[in-house]
């Protein structure tokens, strides 16, 4: 069956995870009208471009959201709000194939879950900034059409580096690993290494918590056919990528 393994040794995002999407063969035009099929009312632009992270060439993906800075993403700022059960009514309404929209609800479902025993909310009241919704709608449903397209049946995911330090938020100041990625990692092996940024984001960590399995090193029975690479926000003393190894497993 084809099968990944997620190589987090600089953490992993939701955009990082489609960067690598993206450079291992998904068609960003495909993504692009799949991801039409949601009707968000929101003016935005998913765009790609090639970077170079210490010498390793990715796929950096960013969604722009019109008359908003891409740095709005990184916690800077704050907008209207989007609730959870809005978000799920709009993926549940799209007529995005079955498997998609289960895969995004659950990983959707278990942010939402995470992020509400944080701030001691209903889970279907919890609720994402603006740019912070168009965002996590685009990597979440996004990655569902990846692995669709791709018919990847097994994800396996290394420790993950989560980062450390602290990084702003509508409450203000808040440590690293955020509270909603340390709850997500619960039962994954996670460690802090290198510069005091975020490198696992509450996205990255509920797609790996949805879908994958802890593996400290790629099973016996996995054969490797390519390498993709997803490039983070940072510049950092180690490559802020992520590796996806895309193969085979009996």
């Amino acid at each position: 069956m084809k099968a990944i393994y997620l190589d987090c040794f600089a953490g992993i995002s939701g955009n990082m995870l489609l960067g690598a999407f993206l450079q291992g063969g998904v068609p960003i035009e495909y993504l692009k009208a799949e991801l039409g099929k949601l009707s968000l009312p929101d003016t935005y632009e998913l765009q790609a471009s090639q970077v170079s992270k210490n010498g390793i060439s990715a796929i950096y993906a960013e969604v722009l959201l019109e008359g908003h800075h891409a740095e709005e993403n990184h916690g800077e700022h704050h907008h209207h709000h989007r609730a959870w059960a809005d978000i799920r009514k709009l993926i549940e309404d799209s007529s995005l194939p079955d498997r998609v929209k289960k895969q995004s609800t659950a990983i959707f479902e278990n942010l939402a879950v995470a992020e509400g025993k944080i701030h001691n909310r209903p889970t279907d009241e919890v609720a994402f900034h603006e740019v912070g919704a168009v965002d996590s709608i685009v990597d979440i449903v996004g990655a569902a059409i990846c692995l669709d397209y791709l018919s990847i049946k097994k994800i396996m995911v290394s420790r993950i580096n989560t980062g450390s330090g602290f990084v702003k938020c509508a409450h203000g100041l808040i440590p690293v690993p955020a509270p909603a990625t340390a709850e997500l990692l619960r039962g994954f092996s996670a460690y802090h290494q290198g510069a005091e940024k975020e490198l696992t984001t509450p996205t990255g960590a509920a797609i790996v918590h949805t879908l994958a399995s802890y593996e400290e090193n790629m099973p016996k029975d996995f054969r490797v056919e390519s390498i993709a690479y997803g490039a983070g926000f940072w510049d950092l003393d180690i490559p802020n990528v992520l590796r996806v190894y895309f193969g085979e497993q009996a």
